[in-house]
């Protein structure tokens, strides 16, 4: 069943171009066919269900108005095995998490099309009574479930797959009433997938984004939204942009109207604050560029995407402080995690008490901002003057193209991604932590950062060496990825009584 999805008569050379209708129809019915579910979608009833749902429940209303009214929402993420047990996680994450927009993370089998593999996990999960899967089977269980799980709540719903293959989870969640979905070419392929190329991954979000687009030509306004937060480690926040940028091209190419950008924390007030600001500024600058004019976008931060403490007071730490970066950010939303972080999948409780901590931080925050505050101010520049260079000349070695340039650039090392699995990415590029707290760039591989920029990264990063008395070299960028998991005794001693 899990064949490709497309044949040779539906390939076309790699490009920017929003894929033609025939050929789209034509993907379409391909890729339909690969489980039995898929038989199950009808594009006409699931636009009239969109239009059925209040606005409340609709992700791309929802993001406008946040944007509109400078509001940040909350968003966890969660998934389990079966249907029962997914759909009362939702509703306890609306009810007793009050969280705003409400995910479904799917599991490792369905990220990788593994279907077959689902189906026992979900048999294996009901004679257990538990979830032995990492997320909810969506594509198994398929529309009209999907349906009843956007039924059961009064949020909107969104998507959360951690795949390089959206294609079939696409579509029965769409056609389900899920009303986002998160994930991208240049993004997820980077980071989450060995083997799968960079040409194949974006051209399997072509296929989502122009499905996404089929549906706004109907006057549904569905929310994409591209995963900058990379591989879940350091990521500073001008390569998250530049992939944030590129990824939102091809998604404007495709159609998208309504695509939302996502930023790892790097825990430092100022630095996410200027990435927060910076991130929407150049993305619409480079949309304004290819003569997109009518793309809305909106900017998420998420709570710190590295390794986790085991201590709980810590974490709580970790995650008001999350919201109050958010908060103050401008961030349109967050995403959250919970005290369980270091060990495993939350307890729905858990979840719904990390939301409620973080929404309070986001009210103790309300309204402060950082505009004016000279070292905001200066990180903003700093960040512009990393992004353009590469995102230039990536569009260079395209000759104008997005796909073509960013396979090209990847090929070069030109784009690179910091610890990333993907084989066809470099991963030369190693970020590490400053004596201020901020994430800079030890050493740029084969990326093209102006020179005064680097040499002021170097300048900050030989401080922290120096401060802390250890070589200037990759074990400064090594302990940065472990910092903020180890205990506070160690991060913050008593020097008085040591």
């Amino acid at each position: 069943m899990n064949a490709p999805v497309t044949s040779d008569a539906t390939r076309l050379s790699l490009s920017e171009s929003r894929i033609p209708e025939d050929v789209f129809h034509a993907q379409r019915r391909e890729n339909l066919a690969r489980w039995p579910t898929g038989a199950d979608v009808d594009f006409e009833a699931a636009v009239e269900l969109h239009r059925s749902l209040p606005c409340h429940k609709q992700l791309g209303w929802v993001m406008r108005r946040a944007v509109a009214e400078q509001r940040c929402l909350t968003q966890p993420r969660g998934g389990v095995g079966t249907f029962e047990m997914h759909r009362d996680l939702m509703v306890t994450l609306d009810k007793e998490g009050l969280a705003d927009i409400i995910p479904t993370t799917t599991d490792s089998y369905t990220r990788n099309e593994h279907w077959r593999l689902a189906q026992q996990g979900i048999e294996e999960s009901e004679k257990a009574g538990r979830s032995v899967l990492n997320g909810y089977p969506l594509v198994n269980y398929g529309v009209a479930r999907a349906q009843q799980l956007i039924e059961a709540i009064d949020k909107p719903g969104i998507l959360l797959t951690g795949t390089s293959m959206p294609k079939l989870t696409g579509e029965i969640g769409f056609a389900g009433g899920y009303s986002g979905y998160l994930g991208s070419g240049i993004a997820y392929t980077t980071s989450y997938i060995k083997e799968l190329s960079i040409e194949e991954g974006i051209r399997n979000y072509q296929y989502l984004d122009r499905l996404a687009a089929m549906y706004h030509e109907r006057g549904i306004d569905l929310h994409r939204r591209q995963p900058g937060f990379l591989t879940g480690t350091n990521i500073p926040p001008s390569i998250a942009i530049i992939t944030c940028v590129l990824d939102c091209l091809l998604a404007a190419a495709q159609g998208v109207k309504n695509y939302g950008l996502e930023m790892g924390e790097t825990l430092h007030l100022i630095q996410d604050a200027a990435a927060v600001a910076t991130c929407g500024e150049l993305c619409r600058e480079y949309l304004a560029r290819k003569g997109y004019a009518d793309v809305f976008t909106s900017v998420t931060l998420l709570h710190w995407m590295g390794a986790w403490p085991q201590d709980d007071a810590q974490c709580a730490a970790i995650i008001s402080y999350g919201g109050t970066l958010a908060g103050i950010s401008g961030a349109a939303s967050v995403t959250t995690k919970s005290t369980h972080e270091a060990f495993g999948i939350p307890t729905p409780q858990a979840n719904a008490e990390g939301l409620r901590m973080t929404r309070m931080a986001i009210y103790l925050a309300r309204n402060i901002r950082l505009d004016g505050l000279a070292e905001y101010e200066q990180e903003k520049e700093l960040i512009r003057r990393e992004v353009r260079p590469v995102v230039d000349k990536v569009l260079e070695m395209g000759d104008g193209d997005v796909a073509v340039g960013t396979v090209r650039a990847f090929a070069a090392g030109v784009l690179d991604i910091p610890w990333s699995p993907n084989r066809f990415c470099k991963s030369r590029v190693m970020p590490a932590r400053d004596a201020d707290g901020y994430l800079r760039i030890l050493d740029p591989g084969l990326m093209p950062f102006p020179k005064d920029v680097m040499d002021l990264h170097e300048e900050k990063l030989r401080r922290r060496a120096a401060k802390e008395n250890v070589p200037f070299g990759p074990d400064l960028a090594i302990s940065s990825v472990y910092e903020i998991a180890e205990p506070i005794a160690k991060l913050l001693p008593d020097k008085w009584n040591g």
